[in-house]
């Protein structure tokens, strides 16, 4: 690694000096690196959420890409699962080294354009760090709160000033660091009322000062700039919550209470985001987030209708995966997807299932709840032996036979989905811990449940 990691700087050493040559024209720019216990074989370099490139580890775990024409601004690079963000200046030219067991904080950049690097990588950690201590600072009162919030803030402004002045950074970048220093701010006020409330039960918002939000009005809320920068994202997403919660009865039911809450989120972001890009942006992350966490059929119709209306005519995934929703009713036949066994024998979902049949699904990435799911499904099919039990392995081809080849399903026939889009577009599998009941003759029993849920086997009877 080390030998790598002095010719690759070498390397770099040579791009900036070439770079050095007064060309208005020329944006090469370079990116490489070394992943340390990596989880797959490549990164993958995007911007805006779109892909730029997919860059392929070595037989080393290394990687490295010259780039003939790459644009200043903020990119990500993707590890999955992880992700974090990068800036390229004009010609730079940056070596990262990263442990996919410790991602975020093992990061380090090297080369020219590491300092904002390194100096955005560690104002993330502080404000982690901040993350991790702040759930029971919300109990505070109101004066205690914003003491404990603005002592927070104001070393963290110290730190960026600081790096400001020496690094010398250009003013684009100072956009994306001054963004992250104070919508972390902003973001930790947003949930301090509602966050208190669930706390403590007290409502703490008469108690306010009346300028206490005044904050909202230094945010650019229509600033295409930030669509896709997690910050701005975490703090909509929080003045959203904060805004929607003020509108509701506490009384109201968990189900009717999300429903109407996520309703009033998507009627708020209609009234005030006037940029129709980061508008249909922020409902599309509405709409995603209530499909993460609903699991009500009636309240998913209720809802799209509303996100229909106000998203506009444009076709989407969204819209698709809620038309799918409306399809997913218990006594529905099951829409079709490809599925395979471990000899690669086909099994049709529709005509094969002829007893009560219950569908979970499954990722190496995650064996540690492939165990916990294994051992629940054992202890079911000793009590329910008439059930039959489909574990559905969702990696790529690769990953399953090599799963197949060193995992044994005694209570559970595991089964490959060959195409991710078909589960996604046509089950709206949004998440891994998803559970699908399907009746003897294959229709829909119930299609959104959890087999780990303590009352799942209240949806078997």
């Amino acid at each position: 690694m080390l030998n790598f990691c002095k010719n690759l700087l070498l390397l770099f050493t040579l791009a900036v000096l070439v770079s050095c040559k007064n060309d208005s024209d020329d944006y090469t720019a370079y990116f490489g690196g070394i992943v340390s216990n990596p989880s797959t074989r490549y990164i993958i370099l995007s911007r805006d959420n779109k892909v730029i490139d997919t860059i392929p580890l070595d037989e080393h775990n290394h990687f490295f890409k010259k780039f003939d024409s790459l644009t200043p601004g903020l990119y990500s690079f993707k590890h999955d699962p992880d992700y974090q963000y990068i800036y390229f200046d004009k010609n730079d030219s940056l070596i990262i080294s990263i442990d996919a067991l410790n991602f975020d904080e093992s990061i380090v950049f090297n080369g020219r354009g590491k300092k904002k690097n390194n100096f955005m990588m560690e104002l993330y950690l502080m404000n982690e760090k901040d993350r991790k201590r702040f759930p029971d600072i919300y109990k505070n009162n109101i004066a205690q709160f914003t003491s404990i919030c603005d002592s927070a803030y104001k070393a963290k402004e110290v730190f960026y000033k600081k790096q400001k002045k020496q690094s010398k950074w250009s003013n684009d970048f100072d956009f994306y660091a001054k963004a992250r220093l104070d919508l972390n701010y902003y973001t930790k006020n947003e949930r301090y009322a509602y966050i208190h409330n669930i706390q403590t039960g007290e409502d703490i918002r008469p108690q306010l000062p009346e300028n206490y939000y005044d904050f909202r009005k230094k945010v650019n809320l229509n600033d295409p700039k930030l669509i896709y920068f997690s910050p701005f994202a975490r703090y909509i997403t929080s003045m959203l919550n904060n805004m929607a919660s003020e509108r509701h009865d506490t009384a109201l039911a968990l189900e009717s209470k999300s429903l109407e809450e996520n309703i009033d989120k998507l009627q708020i972001a209609d009234s005030i985001f006037t940029n129709k890009q980061v508008k249909n942006e922020v409902l599309d992350n509405i709409a995603f987030a209530y499909i993460l966490e609903d699991e009500n059929i009636a309240n998913n119709e209720k809802f799209f209708d509303e996100y229909t209306k106000l998203s506009g005519s444009k076709d989407n995934d969204i819209k698709k995966m809620g038309r799918a929703i409306k399809i997913l009713k218990p006594g529905n036949p099951i829409p079709a997807i490809t599925l395979v066994d471990k000899k690669d024998r086909s099994f049709n979902i529709n005509t094969d299932i002829t007893r009560q049949t219950v569908i979970f699904f499954w990722t190496a990435c995650a064996q540690l709840q492939l165990n916990m799911m294994h051992e629940k499904v054992k202890k079911l099919k000793k009590e329910y032996p008439d059930i039959n039990f489909i574990a559905v392995n969702v990696d790529e081809e690769a990953e399953w036979k090599k799963m197949m080849s060193e995992y044994r399903f005694r209570a559970a026939k595991p089964l490959h989905a060959e195409n991710f889009n078909e589960l996604k577009f046509k089950w709206v599998l949004t998440k891994i811990n998803r559970t699908i009941i399907l009746n003897p003759d294959g229709t829909i029993k119930n299609a959104f449940t959890n087999l780990m849920d303590p009352k799942f086997t209240e949806y078997l009877k």
